[in-house]
């Protein structure tokens, strides 16, 4: 137990030889405290090598899996499953994290007299190319540096959300939730940063910019051409978080939790439906129309609530005039967050 990694850090890395060292490097300035676990998910460079030279370099550090691809959740689930920290993260290879932050996070960790099931620190949309960076931080929605618990949280802007990069997971409440991520799927972090909630019973946040999202290359899976050719990945995503939680019973538990994961279904529910509506052909349309069917025939007043009082009943206007005033609002909101 003495011996026993504060964080175990999962990079899922394919084809990641290009800029895969810049995120191991940031990790390493924890040294032996952490655990970095390199999952080779059927790479066709050279990103094997370096990750294993890289084991090499640091055995007491770092870990690495080569296998079969299986896309960015088989990653994270192979990383999951050997993973010995208290804590949990995934950490994007194309990502990277603050060096000073975690350097400061550990020493908060450190001092926690009883550790808590998840840990919250801001992340930054990082525009490398543009030069240009937006820090999403929550500190108007949890007490800084002070244990809480859902009961205690503020309200949230717009543009915030819990997401993946986010957020720090006790390890045993991912296991306890027995998080299985689909496969060769692209966007499950959405399900990390969902599913696992409820079972989270003590939350601290740290006002740190830890984690640097980055944001500009032409194949990113954030980047709008990509995600409206992979609109139905994005729609099976949706559909698992829609189905994966019984909400009415969170409700009774933790009602502000409740309108948030609320909230979060109906911005997925959002982004399905206007990417379906950028497609444009007969068939996008309809499976917009069943999307949303499908929502109606698992929980109907969910439906009801996403439909009428939610954002994602302005995605599915009725007529072309509809769409339209859908998609202007898109564009609007993309020039003023800048997510992708």
């Amino acid at each position: 137990m003495k011996n026993k990694k504060r964080i175990s850090f999962t990079v899922p890395c394919y084809n990641s030889e290009s800029y895969m060292e810049r995120c191991i490097e940031s990790l390493l300035v924890a040294k032996e405290e952490v655990e970095i676990i390199i999952v080779n998910d059927g790479s066709k460079d050279n990103t094997g090598k370096i990750a294993d030279d890289y084991q090499k370099k640091y055995p007491n550090s770092i870990k690495v899996i080569h296998k079969e691809n299986g896309g960015h959740g088989s990653g994270v689930n192979a990383g999951l499953e050997i993973a010995s920290g208290e804590y949990f993260k995934v950490v994007d290879s194309d990502d990277w994290l603050d060096e000073e932050s975690l350097l400061t996070l550990l020493e908060e960790i450190k001092k926690m007299e009883k550790k808590v099931d998840l840990i919250v620190c801001n992340y930054v949309y990082d525009h490398l190319f543009e030069n240009k960076q937006k820090v999403m931080s929550f500190k108007n929605v949890f007490p800084s540096n002070k244990v809480c618990t859902w009961k205690d949280l503020g309200h949230f802007k717009q543009s915030q959300y819990l997401i993946m990069h986010s957020l720090i997971y006790k390890t045993s409440v991912l296991k306890e939730c027995k998080i299985k991520l689909p496969e060769h799927t692209f966007y499950v972090d959405n399900i990390v940063a969902y599913e696992p909630l409820p079972f989270v019973k003590s939350i601290c946040y740290f006002n740190l910019n830890l984690y640097h999202y980055f944001i500009g290359r032409e194949d990113q899976s954030v980047n709008e051409s990509v995600m409206i050719k992979r609109v139905d990945q994005q729609i099976k995503v949706t559909k698992i978080i829609a189905s994966c939680l019984k909400l009415e019973q969170v409700k009774k538990t933790y009602p502000k939790l409740y309108s948030y994961l609320l909230r979060m279904l109906s911005m997925m529910m959002t982004i399905s439906s206007i990417y379906l509506l950028m497609k444009g052909d007969q068939e996008s349309l309809e499976k917009r129309i069943e999307l949303w069917e499908y929502v109606k025939k698992i929980n109907p007043s969910i439906y009801k609530k996403l439909k009428y009082f939610k954002l994602a009943g302005f995605t599915y206007l009725p007529t072309k005039f509809g769409s339209f005033i859908t998609l202007k609002g898109y564009k609007i909101a993309k020039k003023v967050y800048k997510f992708n």
